[in-house]
C-alpha cells in the first residue's frame, strides 16, 4: 500500500497539485477507517486543491488589476448613499455588462463611493476570472502605466 501511496505523492508533486498533497495522509486515514468512500476521497482531494487554485488565481488577478486597497460590495453603506439605487449596482455585480461590451461610468461629488464601488465591481470581475487594471486620475491605457498583456 505504501508504495502505491508514494506513486500518489509523486503524480500529485508533478501534477503541481500541493493542497492535495497537504491533505493526501488526513483522507488516506478516514479512508482507511471507513469513514469515507474512495468516490469521496478522491472529490475531497480535487475540492481542495481546486479551491486552493481558485484563491491563488484571485489573489494574482488582484495584484495586477492594483485594485488596492481592496473593497466589496458587502463592505459598502448603502444607507449612507440613499439615493444609490442598490439593485442596479447589484445588478453590475452580476457583470453582464462586460459580455455586453458596454462601459459603465460611476459619477457624483467627491465623497460619494464611487471609487469603492468601481473597486468592488473590478474585484467581482477578478473572482469572475477577468482581466482587470484599474486606473485613476490623468493614468489611461494609452500611457506607461498600462500593464503589458493588457489589450487597448
Amino acid at each position: 500500500m505504501s508504495e502505491i501511496i508514494d506513486r500518489i505523492r509523486s503524480s500529485l508533486v508533478g501534477l503541481r497539485m500541493p493542497r492535495a498533497l497537504e491533505v493526501l495522509d488526513h483522507t488516506m486515514r478516514c479512508l482507511e477507517r471507513g469513514e469515507m468512500t474512495a468516490l469521496e476521497a478522491i472529490d475531497i482531494l480535487l475540492t481542495h486543491e481546486h479551491g486552493n487554485r481558485e484563491s491563488r488565481r484571485f489573489t494574482v488577478g488582484l495584484k495586477t488589476s492594483r485594485l488596492m486597497p481592496l473593497k466589496t460590495l458587502e463592505g459598502f453603506d448603502f444607507s449612507f448613499q440613499p439615493s444609490l439605487d442598490r439593485g442596479r449596482i447589484l445588478a453590475l455585480a452580476q457583470l453582464d455588462f462586460i459580455e455586453r461590451g458596454e462601459v459603465v461610468h460611476l459619477l457624483g461629488p467627491p465623497g460619494t463611493g464611487k471609487s469603492h464601488l468601481a473597486t468592488a465591481l473590478g474585484a467581482e470581475a477578478v473572482r469572475a476570472g477577468k482581466r482587470v487594471c484599474e486606473f485613476r486620475g490623468e493614468a489611461a491605457p494609452h500611457s506607461e502605466e498600462f500593464p503589458p498583456g493588457i489589450p487597448n
